[in-house]
């Protein structure tokens, strides 16, 4: 990620595509398949881009495919593969996930399959069908058919009939076809209607045949015999199926969602599954030889009917259910970040897991009346139903107590409460008994919070009123102000988490702080732009302001003061988040953006766009997913915060910055998942060198132990209290050891060095009249001014050398004047360039131990001394001043009172 200029990133810095929740089924039909050594059944759906495999017996999910460039047209499957069709191609899929093998070779976008043993027939909109080889990709047959003669709606390969295959057509004719032989065998003239389901029935010959008009045909294609008719209600049949296990009894579907199910002896219907599903039904099967009925529907629904009453209707055994309509808003529920709360545009208020889609709850629709719903049944309380849900909050202190959810809904005053245990909403309509209906015309409510302790709700209204409500008996606690609390409406509200300070936004521009207990006003803020929504971190005293001018604003609750303003977004902001830790303000706007804001450095660090704007999001509070839900789609995405198991350099990005569109988790194609995963970190904190030196007005010390300076002046006691009390013995069998080099750092003796220890052992004289490297050094360094070298050689020496050294340097011990001054000016330029600080005093005070009487009594080195005592003055008074300066501050931040 590029933060020092306007680069582009292909990724968010922060946040990778999880998972999606909360969806499970389409328009397309579904799937099943038999596995045989597992014994069990398979189904799968589509939702969108890829497409959900299912264990029959527990509903439980199996496998996620990977995605597909485009939406999926249409399904098929045989024993192995699972074939999609999405545009002009489709492609087999193995192990229900990885793509095996894509097919292109039409035109027109592909709306059925037929899997045919080793080949596949696939047909497009254009009527023209093509028969692949599964495994080679090859094309076998292609057969072109006029679309005003003969356009193709159904395929069915009939039972016991060899290399053939059945289409019916939208003019309402049936064809026989020989795909080997590539030959019309045989027309049907079918019933003058378009026909839109084919099924082979349990007796050999026998099809089903469903019409647009509702007829349902059952036919003998042997003698082209029409056996007998049924006709259903609900306009065209949309899926057929037939029982296996011993009941003579037909299924049919209807694009209201209403199921009808035919006695094949008796020729009657027996029973109507009424409202199976709240849209068209999609797909219906029964299971081989078992009485349970599969269905799906466009309502994002899959459910299992289970057929063991007497009455010959089916009763719901297990479902997985999804929001049919758009999500509008969504927070996590509890503190162990496992459960979602979401509202919908279809009324209904759902629970998602991000464990296990068994844990998934449906808190049902809201009610006008529910007690009179509940006497009138479910056939006729639509017309009783709340409106959709707008904005929710949820507190669980006291969820088994009393209810613990508000809510309030589109274009109503009164606000409902729900019940997370019980799973239904509560008994309570939250409004003020003294308001009549004239004065409650186009008064809705508008915002609103619980105190943290779960005992009372607060209610801001569209005509400025802010009322509080005791939540285990719904009664009206109070009101905010003296007649109302805004001039204009209440865009938002919210209490701290000890229950004193109580915060109102109207519309009219102003942020109220009020006592939470004796309603009195105590501050007003003027903001420069009207706010839209507010939002509190209670743990920081942090609050949160959207303006309508696209802004953001964070003001400290405690000093009522504005700390931060953020600008950015180019669209309405629609919902903000805090991390739990309250450093990250999360912000999606109608811009298709999601931005993270740093709080404490005030900088914007993260920035990406979506394909379809972000209409609400939530952090975790345990800080491992933020959730998004967006506008025009029914699930609920989860990002992982890649800060929790990556390193992540939070580098403010440039005001050129440029994001990039990051795809939908769930939604991004196989290959760019792959090359995201194979992408190697080009982080500049993951290769980041540190200089020696950062600045040159910076006091840098060492990377050198502090055993290597810290005792220089301490030897002489050192030494005395580790004097051995023997002389060390040679033990008996000494093991073997490679021979090493005395010396701080280890190094291994060469064999020319062992071999000339061995030639002789007569000590050589004229070697202790030679100088040491560090004297060279330090005549050479007189002479250019240059010391790094001489320094270097003490960098490598332990606190004995070093001595020795320091100590060779005085001309009693072989050393000279200028030596000693040449080290004096060595650690006049330590002084200078500011480096090595410790090391120059720690060396400074050994040579100062060691020389003291030689200084004073030579004039060279007394001038030196002088310029460097004037160094060392300078330098620490400087030091000191910093070091006041932040004990004052810290002293400061320790006592006061902010």
């Amino acid at each position: 990620m590029e933060g020092g200029g306007g680069g582009r990133c292909s990724r968010s810095a922060l946040f990778s595509g999880f998972r999606a929740l909360g969806l499970f089924s389409s328009h397309i039909p579904h799937v099943v398949r038999y596995h045989g050594r597992h014994r069990s059944f398979y189904v799968t759906t589509c939702v969108g881009k890829s497409f959900h495999t299912y264990n029959v017996q527990k509903l439980s999910l199996v496998a996620v495919s990977n995605s597909v460039p485009q939406d999926i047209t249409c399904l098929a499957a045989d024993g192995r593969l699972v074939f999609a069709a999405y545009g002009n191609v489709f492609s087999a899929f193995s192990r229900n996930k990885e793509v095996a093998n894509t097919f292109k070779g039409h035109s027109a976008e592909i709306h059925l399959l037929q899997p045919f043993g080793d080949h596949i027939i696939s047909i497009d909109t254009d009527s023209i069908l093509i028969i692949w080889h599964i495994y080679s990709g090859e094309k076998y047959l292609q057969l072109t058919f006029d679309k005003a003669v003969f356009k193709i709606s159904t395929i069915l390969h009939p039972s016991t009939y060899l290399n053939k295959i059945l289409l019916g057509s939208e003019q309402g004719s049936l064809q026989l076809w020989n795909i080997k032989s590539n030959k019309l065998l045989y027309t049907f003239p079918g019933w003058n209607l378009s026909v839109t389901a084919l099924q082979q029935a349990p007796a050999v010959d026998v099809i089903a045949v469903g019409l647009v008009s509702g007829q349902i045909i059952i036919h003998n294609i042997k003698f082209d015999e029409t056996l007998m008719k049924f006709r259903q209600d609900w306009g065209p049949v949309t899926s057929i199926s037939f029982r296996t296990d011993g009941h003579p009894v037909m299924a049919s579907g209807s694009p209201l969602g209403h199921i009808s199910l035919w006695d094949l002896e008796e020729r009657k219907l027996i029973s109507q599954m009424r409202n199976a599903h709240s849209t068209a039904i999609a797909g219906l099967t029964f299971l081989h030889g078992e009485p349970l009925l599969l269905t799906n529907g466009a309502d994002n629904a899959l459910r299992i009917w289970i057929f063991d009453g007497t009455g010959g209707e089916g009763r719901l055994l297990k479902s997985r259910m999804g929001h049919s309509a758009p999500v509008t808003k969504i927070r996590y529920y509890g503190q162990n970040g496992q459960q979602i709360l979401s509202a919908s545009h279809d009324g209904t208020l759902q629970s998602f897991s991000t464990v296990h889609e068994k844990y998934n709850k449906n808190l049902g629709h809201g009610m006008i009346n529910k007690k009179h719903a509940k006497r009138k049944g479910f056939k006729n309380c639509e017309s009783m139903r709340l409106p959709p849900i707008t904005i929710f909050v949820a507190e669980n202190s006291r969820e088994s107590d009393w209810d613990g959810i508000i809510a309030c809904h589109q274009g109503r005053f009164s606000c409902t409460t729900w019940n997370y245990q019980k799973c239904t909403m509560g008994a309570y309509f939250l409004k003020p008994e003294d308001w009549n209906k004239d004065k409650l015309h186009n008064i809705t409510a508008t915002s609103v919070d619980i105190t943290s302790c779960g005992n009372f709700a607060i209610i801001g209204l569209s005509s400025g009123n802010v009322d509080v409500y005791n939540m285990q008996s719904g009664m009206h606690r109070g009101s905010f102000g003296v007649e109302k609390a805004h001039e204009g409406a209440v865009r938002g509200v919210a209490v701290d988490g000890l229950n004193q300070l109580t915060i109102t936004a109207g519309s009219e521009g102003l942020l109220k702080f009020w006592n939470f207990k004796s309603k009195m006003l105590i501050h007003t803020t003027n903001l420069n732009s009207s706010p839209s929504i507010i939002l509190l971190h209670r743990d920081s005293g942090i609050l949160g302001i959207a303006s309508d001018d696209f802004s953001l604003s964070v003001v400290d609750i405690e000093t009522r003061r504005t700390v931060r303003e953020f600008f950015g977004h180019h669209g309405q902001i629609n919902d903000m988040a805090f991390s739990p830790d309250g450093r990250w303000l999360i912000s999606g706007s109608m811009d298709c953006s999601i931005r993270v804001w740093d709080l404490p450095s005030g900088c914007l660090i993260d920035c990406f766009l979506v394909d379809s704007a972000p209409l609400s999001l939530t952090m975790s509070p345990t800080g491992d997913f933020l959730a998004t839900s967006h506008v025009d789609n029914l699930g609920i995405y989860l990002w992982s915060n890649i800060s929790l198991y990556s390193l992540v350099s939070l580098r403010p990005l440039s005001a050129d910055y440029v994001p990039s569109v990051v795809m939908l988790p769930g939604i991004c194609h196989s290959q760019e998942e792959l090359s995201e995963k194979t992408e190697e970190p080009n982080d500049e904190m993951i290769d980041y060198d540190s200089p020696e030196q950062l600045n040159e007005q910076l006091l840098t010390l060492s990377l050198l132990p502090e055993s290597r300076w810290k005792n220089l002046l301490n030897l002489a006691v050192i030494k005395k209290k580790n004097k051995p009390k023997e002389p060390p013995k040679v033990p008996k069998s000494a093991p073997f050891f490679i021979p090493t080099v005395p010396g701080l750092v280890p190094k291994y003796l060469s064999t020319d060095q062992d071999l000339g220890a061995q030639k002789s052992k007569v000590i050589n004289l004229g070697i202790l009249a030679q100088k040491s490297d560090f004297c060279l050094q330090l005549e050479e360094g007189l002479n250019n001014n240059k010391y790094e070298s001489a320094l270097n050689v003490l960098k490598e020496l332990g606190p004995s050398a070093i001595e020795i050294e320091l100590r060779s340097l005085s001309p009693e011990c072989g050393g000279s004047i200028k030596l000693m001054q040449s080290f004096l000016k060595m650690i006049g330029a330590m002084l200078t360039t500011k480096r090595d600080f410790e090391l120059s005093q720690a060396y400074l005070a050994l040579f100062l131990k060691l020389h003291l009487k030689i200084l004073p009594s030579e004039p060279v080195l007394l001038e030196e001394m002088t310029t460097l005592s004037s160094q060392l003055e300078k330098t620490w008074s400087h030091l000191q001043f910093l070091f006041n300066q932040s004990l004052c501050v810290l002293n400061f931040i320790k006592s006061a009172l902010l």
